[in-house]
């Protein structure tokens, strides 16, 4: 028997699940991190599926909790986390039982580590749904500039990243293929991607295929990591989104838009973005009521009472120099604290909603940073654990996590 003839008899003998142990030595290759097998949902228990139905209204949990923008910066990132009691940043597992999470979108870009963190995310999302809580991850313009092919935020440390998980990528390509039959993809996800960028330095080429095949519509990790993300979630009485809501957006139907935005970075709807998601007024990049303090509140009213049964918009995209903040008597909260260090390198706060009613804010202990100080809408705080303000506005807690 000849050499060949060995190894298809050897490669026929293997067990079918060879391909997920090259699927899962490549994912710890690239983020140091193994998932969990999916199970079914504590609150549905349907089957596992590679992409379940996107949902876009939950009931309202007896803890929600709130995460603004990421841009790519794992060690903030999981501060913010550590903060609001979900994840143990040692062991990077979900410590929030049944509270639901929502984090508002701008993962990619501006930072070092944007894949790890979409590595990071998901997992999150599998271990909460088995301890009986949720993860709901909304896009943010960034998100939707990545899968247009929009690099302008994008940092070298970004695209070394990208670099790397392209070469493992192509490493467990090539592990597959030494079988015949494997599961391999149908398509070269490199395929059609120039070789080489006019204008961009040479040493950056390598990173910015990677980042197209792994990010355009249909990429491989676009179809992964960011099909599953919502535009808009209606958590309780809470309505989610990255930039805001127009009346436009409201008629023409949540379940619409989250559907249209997953066909398209499925790749069944071209390269370009859906109209909501384009242009100054779209759902991720409007700033008419994040950005400053004469919010026009009863247009904010006019798009809300269109919602039934929602009371409150909360919104990231516009950093707040001054922490997690709300207009509009609370019908307005903003929670983009700029916490990237390619931001504004902010501290790290998180909105918690309990039983529905209870609005605070969770923030780190201000020796976390010796820069930041205390805004003057904080000056009235006092010694102790909390402040009980008035109905009219938030509670708000520091923690030395």
């Amino acid at each position: 028997m000849d050499d060949a003839n060995s190894s298809d008899l050897a490669c026929s003998s293997l067990p079918r699940h060879l391909s997920s142990f090259v699927d899962a030595f490549i994912d710890f290759s690239v983020s140091g991190l193994f998932f969990p097998s999916p199970s079914p949902s504590p609150r549905t228990n349907a089957p596992p599926t590679l992409h379940l139905p996107l949902s876009t209204h939950f009931p309202a949990p007896s803890r929600l909790v709130a995460i603004g923008d990421l841009h790519g910066d794992l060690p903030k990132s999981l501060q913010a986390l550590a903060l609001a009691g979900l994840v143990d940043p040692f062991s990077l597992r979900w410590t929030g039982g049944s509270t639901v999470a929502v984090q508002i979108g701008d993962v990619l870009d501006r930072g070092s580590e944007e894949i790890r963190l979409l590595y990071l995310l998901h997992r999150i999302k599998l271990e909460s749904a088995r301890a009986g809580g949720a993860l709901l991850t909304i896009h943010g313009n960034h998100e939707v500039m990545n899968i247009e092919g929009d690099f302008r935020y994008v940092t070298p440390g970004g695209l070394q990243e990208f670099k790397q998980w392209g070469r493992w990528f192509c490493v467990g390509l090539s592990m597959k293929r030494l079988c015949p039959g494997l599961e391999i993809p149908s398509r070269d996800p490199f395929k059609g991607i120039p070789t080489s960028f006019p204008g961009v330095k040479r040493e950056f080429w390598e990173g910015f295929r990677a980042r197209i095949a792994a990010l355009r519509p249909a990429g491989i990790l676009s179809r992964r990591f960011l099909s599953d993300n919502q535009a808009v979630v209606v958590v309780g009485d809470s309505v989610f989104i990255h930039g805001g809501l127009l009346e436009r957006h409201v008629e023409y139907g949540f379940e619409r838009i989250n559907k249209e935005a997953r066909d398209w970075i499925m790749g069944l709807n071209g390269r370009f973005s859906p109209w909501y998601l384009r242009g100054r007024d779209s759902v991720v990049w409007l700033r008419r009521f994040s950005d400053g303090f004469n919010c026009d509140c009863r247009h904010l009213e006019a798009v809300l009472s269109m919602i039934p049964g929602v009371r409150r918009m909360i919104m990231g995209h516009t950093i707040q120099a001054e922490g997690i903040n709300a207009v509009c008597e609370d019908r307005a909260i903003r929670i983009d604290v700029g916490l990237s260090k390619g931001c504004s390198n902010g501290l790290p706060e998180v909105l918690e909603i309990s039983g529905g009613l209870d609005l605070r804010v969770i923030t780190a202990n201000t020796l976390y940073d010796g820069r930041k100080t205390v805004p003057l809408a904080r000056e009235e705080e006092k010694e102790g654990l909390a402040l009980l303000l008035t109905n009219s506005r938030m509670n708000e807690v520091r923690s030395a996590a």
